[in-house]
């Protein structure tokens, strides 16, 4: 009787697997984007000891209040307003000031309770810069004929002296219990 040879079973070389995984997993590492939030891009006044602070006194006429309570409601110069309104209700006081030396241009105050919703405030800023935002390129057709974004550097720096954007983020105030 004729016995049969028996066939190895084949095999795969396991002994660069794992430098074959550390590569790819190394390919991905650097080639993958990761969604970093950067934030609210505010800039911060410089710290002033309490001892050097000066108090300004500002003509109540420049001030826009808007005030947010913990429930959502918005107060806008002692009115209760939507929060989709503030634009256009700063709008028209912005544009007043337009002309006027930069001691004489619109201040917005934005205070907030200390339980105000995160989604609230941040809706409420940006309907107040929006506003400005407004303001800036229907001053720069006006006068340039262009959007804010599409001037040169140096007519952009007319439009900012023109219409700056000066909001106040005043500090929520302590609840008492």
């Amino acid at each position: 009787m004729i016995k049969k040879r028996k066939i190895p079973d084949a095999e795969i070389p396991t002994a660069s697997q794992a430098d074959l995984a550390f590569l790819l997993l190394l390919f991905f590492l650097v080639s993958t984007v990761i969604d970093v939030d950067t934030g609210l891009g505010l800039t911060l006044p410089e710290y002033v000891p309490p001892d050097q602070q000066v108090e300004v006194k500002v003509d109540p006429s420049r001030m826009a209040a808007v005030l947010v309570n913990e429930n959502g409601e918005v107060l806008v110069d002692n009115n209760i307003e939507p929060v989709f309104r503030i634009k256009d209700i700063l709008k028209p006081r912005i544009e007043s000031k337009i002309n006027l030396p930069l001691n004489k241009k619109m201040i917005v105050s934005l205070k907030t309770d200390r339980k105000t919703v995160y989604n609230v405030y941040i809706a409420a800023l940006d309907q107040i810069k929006q506003a400005f935002f407004e303001v800036r390129d229907e001053y720069s057709n006006g006068k340039f004929g262009r959007k804010f974004n599409d001037l040169n550097q140096e007519q952009q720096e007319d439009v900012k002296n023109a219409v700056p954007i000066i909001i106040s983020l005043a500090e929520p105030e302590l609840i008492k219990k």
